[in-house]
């Protein structure tokens, strides 16, 4: 009896674990699309059953204070830390999409859609129009 409630509480914990690394939701690192060299943390997490995502770190040397010259309206020379650029995706199955994601590099929005590819990789892709006219990102989760 006494192996079965401690079977029975491990269950419960790994359960709880594996559901919390199944989210979206958390800190992950993302990566220079020619250099494939790490680029910054952004931050996703969940406002009103949407989802959103703001620049926490500037992970390039020498770019850590950089403005958002190239941006539009309320964005425009504001810092990119701090900067949110993933906006009001909503969850389809094991997606979330019908929002934007911004380039602070050209400051232009796109489409987005972002899907867990695995509890520690995210899939992100942005795009015009369709899905097929854009660029995939493969973003990794880091440790709190």
């Amino acid at each position: 009896m006494k192996k079965l409630l401690v079977y029975g509480i491990f269950l419960l914990f790994a359960g709880i674990q594996s559901g919390q690394s199944q989210t979206v939701i958390g800190k992950w690192k993302t990566f220079d699309d020619e250099t494939g060299a790490a680029k910054s943390i952004v931050e996703i997490y969940e406002k009103n059953d949407k989802i959103y995502g703001r620049v926490l770190e500037i992970l390039e040397k020498g770019k850590e204070d950089k403005i958002c010259e190239k941006c539009k309206g309320a964005k425009k020379d504001k810092p990119i830390k701090g900067l949110v650029i993933i906006e009001g995706l909503t969850k389809d199955g094991d997606t979330w999409e019908d929002g934007t994601i911004l380039d602070p590099k050209n400051g232009k929005e796109y489409k987005c859609h972002i899907t867990l590819e695995s509890a520690n990789k995210l899939k992100v892709r942005g795009y015009i129009g369709v899905s097929l006219l854009g660029r995939t990102q493969y973003w990794t989760r880091i440790d709190i």
